[in-house]
């Protein structure tokens, strides 16, 4: 499956917007300066994923763009595809040990920011790099694609704008949070549902649905097993799909379910989740028999995805009910 905006070909064009040499020198006057007040050191590993608003954006994202690359996690509380992504993405800043600063930013309480990024919906991964911001992509995405963008980040912020990350810490050194922070129970079924997250973030798919299933079978009402494997049948289905034919076929064809079915999973997975719902509840309503109830339990599939609770989905089931009814 490949993300909307998974590509790099905005950072290249940076160039035409402002040249290499000059930011390389604007890096360096910024680390010079950080030096002289006494900053520029190692930070901890727990300051690499920062907390980011509107009062706080200047400084804790354009300034230390200037020193590394920062990648904006847009995010929402009541986004489910968010609490999948965002972890992952805490822990590559980890793993890549401040080759990159990740910056969070909740859309609810940074409308400003949202609007000014023209995020269309979350969860939107953006980048900064000498002060000059580009998309990277929106919605769920395998860990190795992601991988792949960071590394062409990390290689063109370093060939072209000469930043090569900043320092960090040792672990547990200066980083009271890591030494503090107690240790997390371990459930019953931990290994099962670790096995099926590095399934999904491999791209195995068939492997994750699987051992959703397999903690499932057992207990029937496991949250986080049902979500994660509406999520695993659902990048199953788009990964090979192509995105331009399902969109025209969908748009040609409105009556035909299995063509609005598939445009509404990447809908879904490009995080337009209203958009989803509404092809489907159109669907629904345009259609009789086995086309109608396909149309319906895809929908169904799709609530799963997104979560119950989640407004949206409130919304298009009082839609859904008024197209049966």
């Amino acid at each position: 499956m490949q993300p909307r905006n998974m590509s790099m070909s905005g950072v290249v064009d940076l160039a035409a917007v402002k040249a290499a040499n000059e930011a390389k020198a604007k890096a360096e006057q910024a680390r010079a300066e950080a030096a002289r007040q006494g900053g520029g050191g190692a930070v901890a590993p727990s300051g690499l994923v920062i907390d980011v608003d509107e009062a706080g954006f200047e400084r804790d994202v354009l300034q230390r763009s200037n020193e590394v690359p920062v990648v904006i996690d847009f995010w929402a509380e009541w986004c489910e595809p968010c609490k999948q992504l965002g972890p992952l993405l805490e822990r590559l800043a980890t793993e890549y040990n401040g080759r990159f600063l990740l910056a969070k930013i909740d859309v609810d309480a940074n409308q400003l920011l949202m609007q000014q990024f023209g995020v269309q919906g979350i969860p939107a991964v953006f980048a900064v790099v000498a002060g000059q911001a580009l998309p990277l992509f929106q919605g769920a995405a395998p860990e190795r694609q992601i991988r792949e963008t960071l590394d062409q980040l990390i290689q063109v912020a370093e060939q072209r704008f000469g930043l090569t990350g900043i320092a960090v810490a040792p672990a547990g050194e200066g980083d009271e949070s890591a030494a503090a922070a107690p240790e997390e129970p371990v459930g019953p079924y931990d290994a099962a549902l670790g096995a099926a997250v590095q399934a999904l973030d491999a791209g195995d798919f068939a492997g994750a649905v699987q051992a959703y299933q397999n903690v499932l079978s057992e207990d029937p009402g496991n949250t986080e097993a049902k979500l994660g494997l509406a999520q695993a049948e659902l990048l199953g289905r788009v990964k090979d799909l192509d995105p331009n034919k399902t969109r025209q076929d969908a748009a040609a064809r409105p009556d035909d379910v299995a063509a609005q079915v598939a445009a509404a999973d990447l809908d879904l997975v490009g995080g337009h989740v209203e958009d989803a719902f509404g092809r489907l509840v159109e669907a629904v309503r345009r259609t009789r028999g086995d086309d109608r109830d396909a149309a319906r339990v895809r929908l169904l599939e799709l609530f799963e995805v997104v979560g119950a609770d989640d407004p949206r989905v409130t919304a298009a089931r009082s839609a859904l009910a008024r197209a049966l009814y």
